[in-house]
């Protein structure tokens, strides 16, 4: 929230109120005194706040700079498409990049990981998700180009958001249907049954 929703909020309206120079000047300030109030109050600073402020420092000279706006929203473009390049292309090596990153999610040993099905699950995952990170930088370059920069900047977060969820949402169904088929999942009528078994008395 504090690295995503609330700066996109502070542009939103600085822009409505002011200008595109306004608004990116008080999303950085923002930025700067969260990161500040977390290392006064002595809370842990997450590595989305750091990547989050790095990332915006950079935008905001750009647009400093350059004077103007398109630099600074075009940024996530290019950081999709690379992105996605790298998911695609781990489809021609040995493990794809779900198959990486799954075990973060679900342990689970070599032996299964390395099953003919699971595998190929791996492998349309990847697509899948090199595919959507694709759209993705897509649509935003689009809402871009046909938006003014205030709609861009209210209309982009529900698109993005939509499209990741939805996602998300088919990612989780789909392996739950794989992992069932392969008999991952213990049956709760099994382990009800087995918690009640009497013990033999010898």
């Amino acid at each position: 929230m504090l690295a995503v929703i609330i700066p996109a909020t502070l542009l939103w309206a600085m822009i409505e109120l002011f200008n595109v120079t306004t608004a990116v000047l008080v999303c950085l300030a923002w930025m700067v005194l969260a990161m500040g109030w977390r290392y006064a109050t002595r809370r842990p600073v997450s590595g989305l706040l750091l990547l989050s402020l790095a990332i915006l420092t950079i935008k905001t000279a750009f647009t400093l700079i350059s004077g103007s706006s398109f630099v600074y929203f075009v940024q996530p473009v290019f950081g999709d498409l690379a992105v996605s390049t790298i998911f695609l292309g781990s489809l021609w090596t040995s493990r794809p990049i779900i198959a990486r990153l799954a075990p973060d999610f679900y342990p689970m040993s070599v032996a299964v990981a390395d099953r003919p099905e699971i595998r190929a699950h791996f492998w349309r995952l990847t697509l899948l998700w090199g595919l959507v990170i694709l759209v993705k930088g897509g649509i935003t370059l689009w809402l871009l180009e046909s938006l003014s920069t205030a709609n861009f900047v209210l209309l982009k977060g529900g698109a993005i958001i939509t499209l990741t969820l939805t996602a998300a949402v088919v990612t989780i169904a789909w392996s739950y249907v794989v992992v069932r088929q392969q008999g991952l999942l213990r049956s709760p009528v099994a382990d009800d049954a087995t918690a009640h078994w009497p013990e033999s008395s010898g």
